[in-house]
């Protein structure tokens, strides 16, 4: 177990809190688009499902993107308090585990990041079922690496 001051304790709850939020928020709208919003096409017809798409997307890209770039600055942030050394035999299971989760969701967040300021689409994964795969990945990693260590 980690063992902080009692402020940085403090501190890094707070991020860790934050970071859960953004995540919440991110990961539910992938959730909500993915196995509900993709089925609208089934009862509307193909201009309904445009409007209705469009009205509930303007507010969503008012908020998911920034949650994304939240949750990944919070998570960057994070790893850096709870890395560990790496030892003579190499990274941990632990440290392994992070690192992948790590470098998933900082894809995630340049993807956004480009997204949301440069306007530049992502050219090969056009859909949220693979961003909504890769946040199923790093929940799960998230769980396993404090089990596996």
């Amino acid at each position: 177990m980690l063992k902080f001051s009692k402020g940085f304790t403090i501190f890094y709850a707070m991020i860790h809190t934050i970071h859960i939020f953004a995540v919440f928020i991110y990961g539910g709208f992938l959730f909500v688009d993915n196995l509900f919003l993709s089925k609208m096409t089934q009862t509307l017809n193909e201009d309904e499902h445009k409007k209705a798409r469009e009205a509930i997307m303007m507010h969503v890209r008012k908020v998911v993107p920034y949650a994304l770039l939240v949750a990944v600055a919070s998570g960057l942030y994070m790893i850096t308090q709870i890395f560990g050394e790496i030892g003579e035999d190499g990274m941990s299971s632990f440290q392994i585990m992070l690192s992948i989760k790590a470098f998933l969701a900082s894809w995630l967040g340049i993807r956004g990041f480009n997204q949301k300021f440069f306007g530049i689409n992502p050219w090969v994964f056009t859909s949220h079922v693979f961003p909504f795969s890769l946040v199923i990945i790093i929940i799960l990693l998230s769980q396993f690496m404090y089990i596996i260590n």
